[in-house]
């Protein structure tokens, strides 16, 4: 179930959120539970025992090293390997198994053509984050298996984040307060969300699939660069407008999340950009893979080593695919070049921050090539085309055929808003994060992007949601 389908906009969200309220506290869990499964059961309803016997299985080892904490090591590493394995037998068993059989020339693997479980990648960080937390001591252990489950489930963010680390939401499982305020902001969070979903990102998601569709012979580089260009902004704003949406909702039933994206266009370094992007994945592996492998405590050329390491598995973890592995490479090789000695030529002077500001885009955005790619193959066809252009002697389509005014408004709009626009008026900044005061121009406008988004929708308009395969 989609966040920006007319089912949960008219019947699932109205029907949780008042019948939550109207609860005594002591059944609220119990019936988010429920609603989340049932949410998530919506459209997987195969995979939901998975999920299940996730939780059953983190629920368990929780009590067991809470219990035996002589062996709350050996527990723990049992645990996270159950985790793993389980992951990784249905995100990567067909890719381990096709490039075997690619390599030893035979297919002595079968595949399973095994259907990849929505958000798997997600509730598994999440339970992990419970056991290392509890391991570390710095949580207490959850008795109740109803509200770990609603921690793993919570529908909000259960489908593409935040991730949520335990130890963040640990005391607002059974304590939390519902205020008018938050729940105004809530819902303006969950609009403003919704608005760069339907109204920006999915306008781009259709030119670039319209795009990206045809042949690359019968691309030229200047369709090419546009298709590019159109994916950096609907991956952001289809990204960052989900995880709106989510704090927004969790706001609306008393959870405050973490936030989730900072601008990240705005950066000056790969390294700032991993402080704004996704910043609940970086700082899960920050916390729960580069620290424990000994962050930059024990020299140079370890620090390189481990930051590779957790680019490496950034990249893994997108996807079974080498062309998100080759994506999660070229973003640690700049920060470990920036670790080196950029980062201070960087910040020389505001001319060296200037350019640092269009070498980093220039990363992020060809970076974005490898993303949004199928294959390494399909890439590299891309990348030649863009920078060599194309030598095709048939029709060949380039960036005009694939634009209109629509499209430039909003491709001009996407630009200001991704970034430039807060950064010029820090009071809208301000503004747009204010839990406490609403302003009425405010309100007026985001009435007005409610009902585009409406009609939008209405209309059956191109809907995909790029971190659903995740």
């Amino acid at each position: 179930m989609l966040f920006s389908s007319m089912i949960f906009l008219w019947l699932f969200l109205p029907f949780t959120f008042i019948i939550y309220r109207l609860l005594n506290v002591k059944y609220q869990n119990v019936f988010l539970l429920i609603m989340s499964l049932l949410f998530y059961s919506w459209g997987e309803p195969v995979y939901i025992a998975l999920m299940i016997a996730v939780i059953i299985l983190n629920y368990v080892f929780g009590i067991f090293i809470d219990k035996y904490t002589n062996k709350k090591k050996q527990l723990l590493i049992i645990c996270i390997f159950a985790n793993l394995l389980t992951l990784g037998f249905f995100k990567y068993y067909d890719f381990v198994a096709i490039n075997v059989n690619r390599v030893v020339g035979s297919d002595i693997i079968a595949l399973k053509n095994i259907i990849l479980p929505i958000g798997i990648s997600f509730y598994i960080f999440q339970t992990l984050s419970y056991v290392v937390d509890l391991y570390r001591g710095d949580i207490k252990v959850q008795k109740s298996i109803i509200n770990l489950a609603l921690y793993t489930s919570f529908f909000p963010q259960l489908i593409a984040g935040p991730i949520v680390k335990y130890h963040d939401i640990e005391n607002q499982i059974n304590h939390r307060t519902l205020t008018k305020e938050k729940t105004a902001f809530g819902i303006k969070r969950f609009i403003y969300g919704l608005s760069k979903k339907v109204i920006l990102s999915n306008a781009f998601a259709e030119v670039v699939d319209n795009i990206l569709g045809k042949n690359v012979i019968e691309l030229s580089s200047s369709a090419l660069w546009l298709a590019i260009f159109l994916y950096t902004l609907q991956i952001y704003f289809d990204f960052s407008g989900y995880s709106d949406m989510a704090i927004g909702l969790a706001k609306m039933f008393g959870f405050d999340l973490n936030e989730n994206f900072n601008y990240p266009y705005m950066s000056k370094s790969i390294t700032e950009f991993w402080r704004r992007w996704h910043i609940s994945l970086s700082t899960w592996f920050k916390e729960y893979v580069y620290i424990p492998l000994g962050g930059n405590r024990k020299g140079k050329i370890r620090t390189y080593i481990n930051l590779s390491v957790v680019f490496f598995l950034t990249g893994i973890w997108h996807g079974a695919s080498f062309n998100f592995i080759v994506w999660g490479v070229i973003h640690g090789f700049f920060i470990v070049v920036e670790r080196i000695g950029l980062l201070n030529i960087i910040n020389r002077n505001k001319f060296t921050r200037a350019v640092a500001h269009v070498y980093t885009l220039a990363i992020v955005i060809i970076s974005w090539t490898f993303f949004r790619a199928t294959s390494l193959t399909e890439a590299g066809r891309w990348l030649k085309v863009m920078f060599l252009g194309n030598s095709g002697t048939g029709h060949i389509y380039s960036a005009v055929n694939f634009i209109d005014k629509k499209i430039i408004i909003l491709f001009v709009l996407g630009i200001i808003l991704s970034g430039l626009l807060q950064s010029v008026f820090k009071k809208l900044k301000e503004i747009l994060f204010d839990e406490e005061k609403m302003y009425f121009v405010e309100n007026c406008a985001q009435l007005v992007m409610l009902g585009i988004c409406i009609m939008l929708l209405i209309n059956d308009t191109y809907n995909p949601f790029i971190y659903f395969k995740f």
